[in-house]
């Protein structure tokens, strides 16, 4: 986000030279914002700030107990092989969003070939193909259908 836009956000979050709060904000983003709140015009921005929470990366092992438990809640626990569980949680960036999507991708992936349980040559095809890049509107209103789920 440019430094202007967030200095706005900052005018615009109090009134009375801060003496009364009218708008609070959440922002969230990745190691670079910080640094970017130390830009001169951003000071008084980052001084404002209440809280701040620095996620860091999980470990294989918290990802897989993230995947199990996911599993596990939706109601199948042997939904995946242990070997894909693990595989994914070792190769996916420390990032649970990462590995849930990319899990989720895994299913309709195994739906369409009426596949019963994910495994490790899944995950293989998965990574080895090319997917091409689609928006938050989806690939599906693109042609104007819908696929029955």
């Amino acid at each position: 986000m440019h430094p202007a836009v967030l200095n706005e956000l900052r005018l615009m979050s109090s009134t009375r030279f801060d003496s009364r709060q009218i708008l609070s904000v959440v922002f969230a983003g990745d190691q670079r914002f910080p640094e970017k709140l130390k830009h001169e015009t951003l000071i008084s921005l980052g001084s404002r700030m209440r809280r701040r929470l620095l996620l860091e990366k999980r470990t294989p092992k918290e990802l897989l107990e993230i995947l199990t438990h996911l599993v596990t809640a939706a109601g199948n626990p042997r939904l995946m092989t242990p070997e894909l569980r693990t595989a994914l949680a070792e190769h996916l960036l420390g990032n649970p969003r990462v590995m849930a999507n990319t899990a989720a991708e895994l299913l309709m992936m195994a739906a369409e070939r009426e596949q019963g349980q994910l495994d490790e040559k899944l995950f293989l095809e998965y990574s080895g193909s090319p997917r091409p890049h689609t928006s938050n509107t989806g690939s599906r209103r693109s042609s104007g259908k819908r696929k029955s789920c």
